[in-house]
């Protein structure tokens, strides 16, 4: 009687871990098929064709420098707003402490290369892709926007701003091989299924506030 009961358990564990498997790979394959024809590169894009340029955050140094993938994050951002894909620029990422600010190294970086300082936007509270895009459109009140990150990334990227109803374009941003690639490869796997299910429940960010219009000044987002 105990034999059966655990070879029981034993099927019914199996069943569901394949069940769990089987559901993560089609929700994978479904977000990135709902987004492979809007991903390119930087040659693609029209000028004038976005309100605005997004640029994904990602990890500071200790030393407030920008890790490589935020570099080349936001050179290709620059690159494109140089072109003129779009005429304003959102750095959103983590400024969730006094001591880490993602997106005042990414607008130093840009001022730095010769954008005015009226056509970046500091989107403080980008927590996460989806906080990130959905801040986008409900503070900055983007319809057509133009998001930059590395090519792994923006396939869940696209797919949600697509799911929050903007008309949506991604640029990668891989200028050179990163370290670790692997692993960020396997955590998107379960970042794209749990994405899948913040649009399909519309889930609000951490932070929403005030509307800051992404066609004024974005000085008006400085610290």
């Amino acid at each position: 009687m105990g034999r059966r009961v655990f070879r029981t358990i034993g099927t019914i564990a199996a069943i569901l871990i394949c069940a769990g498997i089987l559901t993560a790979a089609a929700l994978n394959w479904h977000v990135c098929k709902a987004a492979e024809n809007r991903i390119g590169t930087a040659a693609d894009v029209s000028a004038g064709a976005f309100d605005c340029i997004l640029v994904l955050g990602c990890s500071v140094r200790e030393d407030g420098t920008p890790s490589a993938m935020l570099n080349d994050r936001v050179l290709t951002g620059i690159e494109l707003y140089n072109q003129g894909a779009a005429p304003k620029l959102i750095m959103s990422g983590d400024h969730g402490r006094q001591d880490y600010n993602e997106v005042q190294v990414m607008k130093d970086m840009a001022i730095e290369a010769g954008v005015p300082d009226e056509d970046v936007f500091m989107d403080h509270a980008g927590f996460s892709t989806y906080e990130s895009l959905y801040r986008a459109k409900e503070i900055f009140g983007v319809e057509r926007i133009l998001i930059v990150t590395q090519e792994y990334h923006l396939y869940r990227a696209v797919y949600i701003a697509q799911e929050l109803n903007m008309t949506a374009y991604g640029v990668s941003a891989d200028i050179r091989p990163y370290a670790g690639q692997w692993m960020r490869d396997l955590r998107e796997i379960a970042a794209r299924v749990k994405d899948f299910f913040s649009v399909w429940f519309q889930v609000e960010p951490t932070y929403l506030g005030e509307v800051i219009p992404v066609w004024g000044d974005g000085s008006q987002t400085n610290d």
